[in-house]
């Protein structure tokens, strides 16, 4: 079907203009009916923060997103666009999307006045009914509002007090669309102020013209709180004019956090079967649970999902780049492969008390150490249980003892063996060098159902062995890429002992 060209035709149609925000509204409360997706991609959000949001779009709100960083702010107010009219008219040839039965700029206003029903339309497309500007010190009002344009007045032979040499900002161009800031409060105060017109009276004003603009426009901000940095914050003016305050939060379950991970990160690699057992993903996202709750991490900093995005790529990266040595197809992370994913960590993370450069090694270490520590609980026994005797053993079966599941184990280290494994190690040699331990593979069987022997086994052999260290059971050295786990007695004595020590 053909759409209008014209301001005649488009009234022919019975077209009705809507304000953005009644279309916005229409267009939800359809989808809602229709039991679509409101916004895909989004996770853990779906009782806290969706219905919050649901609600300003419902009352026809501007909005700010209140928020630490990374929990998927900008996504979210980027796709508030999907809930637009596909296309909308708007006069031909109008810098600030006008409609064509009401136009507000003089260019459309004296273009409808000279053509009338002739007045040529274009339909524009929702993706161009969008603006965003980060929010910068250096940001004016020019460049939110608008300005006189001394080149267009010389073109067009306009003096500068004429309305014609006005050159509309970014606000005005986004006119029948959504507008968003980003980091509100980076926002000098003095510009701050220059919203307030937007918000509550809906018109702009430039410079001394005596004209107000109507403006048909949604705003939607996005912040960290105020007490995040100090480079500024929302002045109380401003913040009385926004009508919702939306606060996000981080993953509050284990499983959003890896859906999280799982969507966002790149895992998947050409010409290679990656396969990720499931505890190295519990294991990378309890890595930013454990951040998130360190006494030595700067929690008003707050700890992003790009840590966990970074840690996993990391760690699909270091895989395969052993199987890319070795010519092997088959990438399974292992645990000796954790340390490689530092870089990806040390950047995200702000510590209370920022000392020598590798203040952030020293803790993000800790916190991989925490991270295997927890996850490995969730699938074995805790190594530092204590059992009740049977009854008739000792005094009556009430002395305990340490959990007998580990013995085999912690006395093949004990008797002085260790076991020694690289993280470019052929997955023969690396298992080779697993099953001397005595018990391990029976006790790794035993716990962890339906994994491949070959492939996975062997990295969930590792991961026992490390959980054990981390439980103080063993002693663990590492060096060059290399990693030895022998008994822990003996590593006092040689003063080596955790890898990762929690500082």
């Amino acid at each position: 079907m053909n759409q209008p060209a014209t301001l005649g035709e488009l009234r022919e149609s019975g077209y009705r203009v809507l304000s953005v925000k009644d279309e916005l509204r229409a267009n939800l409360i359809r989808k809602m009916r229709a039991k679509e997706s409101l916004f895909p991609g989004i996770i853990g959000y779906d009782q806290t923060v969706v219905p919050a949001l649901v609600n300003a779009l419902l009352a026809r709100h501007d909005i700010i997103l209140l928020g630490l960083r990374g929990q998927a702010k900008s996504r979210i107010v980027r796709q508030l666009t999907s809930l637009l009219d596909e296309h909308i008219p708007v006069v031909r040839g109008s810098e600030i999307n006008d409609n064509p039965f009401a136009p507000v700029s003089k260019f459309a206003s004296d273009l409808v006045k000279e053509r009338g029903d002739a007045t040529p339309v274009d339909w524009v497309h929702r993706s161009r009914r969008y603006g965003e500007k980060l929010a910068t010190p250096d940001v004016t009002i020019a460049d939110l509002i608008g300005d006189i344009d001394p080149i267009k007045a010389a073109a067009q032979r306009l003096h500068y007090a004429h309305e014609g040499a006005i050159h509309f900002g970014i606000i005005p161009r986004c006119n029948r669309g959504i507008f968003a800031i980003n980091e509100l409060p980076d926002l000098q105060p003095r510009i701050q102020v220059g919203l307030f017109n937007i918000l509550e009276e809906k018109d702009i004003q430039i410079r001394g013209f005596n004209i107000r603009i109507p403006m048909d426009i949604m705003l939607v901000f996005t912040a960290n709180p105020e007490d995040y940095t100090n480079r500024g914050n929302i002045i109380t003016p401003l913040k009385d004019r926004i009508d919702s305050q939306i606060l996000t939060h981080y993953p509050r379950s284990l499983d959003d956090a890896i859906r999280i991970t799982e969507q966002e990160a790149h895992i998947s690699r050409e010409g290679k079967d990656i396969r990720v057992p499931h505890f190295f993903r519990e294991i990378v996202e309890q890595i930013a649970i454990e951040a998130r709750k360190s006494e030595f991490v700067d929690q008003k900093s707050g700890v992003s999902a790009r840590l966990t995005i970074a840690a996993m790529e990391n760690l699909i990266s270091n895989a395969e780049r052993r199987a890319i040595l070795i010519g092997e197809d088959v990438v399974v992370p292992r645990i000796c492969d954790l340390p490689h994913v530092l870089p990806g960590l040390t950047g995200k993370i702000e510590l209370v008390f920022e000392g020598e450069q590798e203040g952030s090694v020293k803790v993000s270490k800790a916190l991989v150490g925490k991270a295997v520590r927890e996850t490995f609980k969730r699938y074995f026994p805790d190594p530092l249980r204590k059992r009740s005797r049977p009854s008739g053993e000792g005094q009556g079966g009430k002395q305990t003892s340490e959990d007998p599941e580990y013995g085999k184990i912690i006395q093949y280290f004990e008797n002085g063996n260790a076991v020694e494994l690289a993280d470019d190690m052929t997955i023969a040699s690396y298992t080779k060098e697993l099953d001397k331990v005595r018990g391990l593979r029976e006790l790794t069987r035993k716990y962890m159902k339906n994994l491949d022997d070959h492939f996975e086994i062997p990295s969930v052999m590792e991961f026992v062995l490390d959980g054990l260290h981390q439980n103080s059971k063993i002693a663990k050295d590492e060096m060059d890429h290399r990693t030895a786990y022998k008994d822990l007695v003996g590593s006092i004595f040689t003063g080596q002992g955790k890898m990762y020590e929690d500082d």
